[in-house]
């Protein structure tokens, strides 16, 4: 009990790093060629490993969903271990198992305390479950009825559906097109055996990163990264996903729902990870809406007309093309005015660019941010998974604020010429009554 309590305890808090310096990174390949980063963090007795593969929905082929669900029976069972056998052995031990899927990736992870005789046990359940599931099939109708009922659920809430058309629209047939959790009837065509050879084909030690943060010495964690890379079998990396192309036919969406509230999208496709633009066209949209209450958008939307109380932009780079996404809520009658005054505010920004006080303003708010960024274990060890699964540069956080700084206005302005034109926005409301847009 003792055990547990100081465990819970540990993962209530965030796992502060002693210096808001970017954390060293060490990079090796284990002895069958999975690459391996670690950070030391000595500061309390815990330790974070997650597994990353090329495994997200955009594998899912003709069955989407079925990523997540492989991953959602992991833990279900291995040997003779069954589901419940693997969640008293982790609470047992004080340590935690998770999964998650997105569009690229999947991830496996596992934290832990870092005493022998608690590390060890947890571990070896982690690379079993992990490298050698069982997939038993009373878990397997159990999980796919969930699902089904999340999806259900999923349909019926606005905001989905506005996610759904939006990627839908930009993405076409493209992988990405196609939500993590699937459809209803890809999920009922998913049988046991898809899941077996979803695993077997893509968790498997040539499509596997390690990242691995905490108190423990670089020997250690080599040890460690060893073990997880020879439980896999070898396999091999997966064919790079296609590259999505920008539709012809750019229009907008409109879905009718009854809610006094509308969803609304603009976008396109953005940029992939590793873009030249990326610290300009990243900057310049902390201006346009990605900086809060101080950001363009807000200021048009909300504060000068009202018509929202959120609104805001960012962009998401993939492998390929990722969306540029600009997202709001408004009163139904006010759906259509607020995508105009979004889509006029992006043009003027783009004719414009920021001005010397906004581009300052932003810059002293990303670099004064930084350090929040990785000032837990878990934090960094996300950038660990990113820096890997991307092909970043090992230095990425060690040059984050130098890149910042060196954007200029006019470098913000080349930037989202090249990669904002919004004759190619595609627009989504979801609310509202049938055949009206608001006025």
């Amino acid at each position: 009990m003792k055990i547990k309590l100081i465990a819970l305890c540990l993962f209530g808090f965030s796992f502060l790093h002693t210096a808001s310096a970017a954390p060293q990174i060490e990079q090796w390949q284990t002895s069958n060629g999975v690459r391996a980063l670690f950070v030391a963090a000595p500061e309390l007795p815990m330790i974070d490993i997650a597994i990353t593969f090329d495994a997200g929905s955009g594998r899912d082929a003709e069955l989407p969903g079925l990523s997540q669900m492989m991953h959602a029976m992991l833990n279900t069972g291995s040997g003779s271990l069954s589901a419940d056998d693997i969640a008293e052995t982790f609470e047992g031990l004080g340590a935690r198992f998770g999964a998650s899927v997105s569009l690229d990736r999947s991830s496996v992870a596992l934290r832990s305390l870092t005493d022998e005789k608690l590390f060890v046990p947890a571990l070896q359940t982690f690379i079993a479950i992990t490298a050698n599931p069982s997939f038993p099939e009373k878990d397997f109708l159990r999980i796919k009825n969930q699902a089904l009922i999340a999806i259900k659920d999923s349909s019926q809430r606005p905001g989905d559906m506005a996610s759904r058309a939006f990627y839908k629209a930009i993405y076409n047939d493209h992988p990405y097109a196609h939500p993590t959790q699937g459809y209803k009837h890809t999920v009922e065509s998913i049988r046991l055996q898809d899941v077996k050879n979803f695993h077997q084909q893509y968790l498997v030690a040539n499509n596997a990163l390690i990242a691995i943060v905490g108190d423990i010495d670089l020997q250690k964690a080599r040890g460690i990264a060893e073990q997880i890379a020879t439980s896999f079998t070898q396999g091999s990396k997966p064919e790079p996903l296609p590259v999505p192309t920008v539709a012809d036919d750019v229009r907008d969406i409109y879905i009718p729902f009854p809610s006094q509230q509308s969803h609304v999208y603009l976008g396109k496709l953005g940029i992939q990870r590793g873009d030249e633009d990326y610290f300009a066209l990243y900057a310049g949209n902390h201006v346009l809406g990605g900086g809060g209450f101080t950001s363009r958008l807000v200021k048009e939307v909300r504060v000068e007309r009202g018509l929202s109380y959120s609104v805001y932009s960012y962009f998401f780079p993939l492998l390929t093309p990722g969306p540029f996404i600009l997202g709001l809520q408004t009163r139904t009658d006010q759906a259509q005015q607020a995508a105009e005054v979004s889509l006029q505010t992006i043009d003027k920004f783009l004719m414009e660019g920021p001005s010397e006080e906004e581009l300052s303003l932003s810059k002293n708010n990303i670099l004064g941010g930084f350090p929040l960024r990785i000032d837990s274990n878990r934090d960094i060890l996300g950038y660990l998974s990113l820096i890997g699964y991307y092909q970043l540069p090992l230095d990425y956080l060690e040059t984050f604020n130098d890149n910042i700084s060196a954007v200029t206005q006019e470098k913000i302005r080349t930037a989202f010429k090249k990669h904002l034109n919004t004759e190619k926005l595609v627009t989504i409301i979801v609310g509202g009554p049938d055949g009206e847009h608001g006025s």
